[in-house]
């Protein structure tokens, strides 16, 4: 693709969202003689500078159609933060996309978060100083192994992260349900699964403790 750099009175700005009924409706102001803009989706923290993208990862959208549908109208099918930037285009001949990368044409979309629901069954003998644990997991879509850890806390049940001693898990887990081997822990012990540290799984996962 042929890109041209951009001049002010061309750009892109004031661009919004809204989610309705399952779909994303983006909204931006056109500037005078663009009437073709290229609309460029992409997963949070995999944006790609223009210059490495091609024609298939690009939608032309015209500003006719932007009038008959009130605005960009995609499908919200994804889980997480998803990013859109929209590229204006002079059309001189052929489309000559114009390279805007400020943050006046870009903005992110959060399209909601997977959710994974755990459990803790406990068993043991009545006068033993050890019980067993066993943690159970269902997911709606795959979980890398670091995006969970399990905290064990004596004497009650662990409020964080940091109350208690945290462990992780040793595997990714698929979607549906697992079970995990039994741990034994003191009597008196409790174990919490909680989410990592990561700002990006907060955003792509919601963690449910079901009884």
């Amino acid at each position: 693709m042929q890109w041209e750099p951009l001049d002010d009175p061309y750009r892109i700005t004031k661009i919004a969202s809204q989610l309705q009924d399952g779909e994303v409706i983006l909204t931006w102001h056109w500037p005078k003689d663009i009437d073709y803009v290229y609309v460029y989706s992409f997963a949070e923290g995999e944006e790609l500078p223009p210059e490495q993208l091609t024609v298939k990862q690009l939608k032309l959208f015209t500003r006719e159609e932007y009038k008959i549908k009130s605005g960009y109208r995609e499908k919200v099918d994804y889980i997480g933060v998803q990013g859109y930037r929209i590229f204006p285009c002079l059309r001189q001949g052929g489309l000559m996309p114009l390279m805007q990368t400020d943050d006046h044409n870009v903005i992110r979309v959060n399209g909601g978060r997977a959710k994974i629901r755990w459990s803790v069954k406990y068993g043991g003998k009545l006068f033993s100083r050890y019980r067993s644990a066993r943690i159970q997991l269902f997911c709606e879509i795959p979980v890398p192994q670091d995006t969970l850890c399990y905290v064990i806390k004596e004497g009650g049940s662990p409020t964080s992260k940091e109350d208690g001693i945290a462990y992780p898990f040793m595997s990714d887990f698929p979607v549906g349900r697992t079970v995990l081997p039994e741990i034994e822990i003191a009597k008196n012990d409790a174990i919490r699964v909680f989410l990592a540290h990561s700002e990006r799984a907060r955003d792509l996962f919601e963690l449910i403790y079901e009884a």
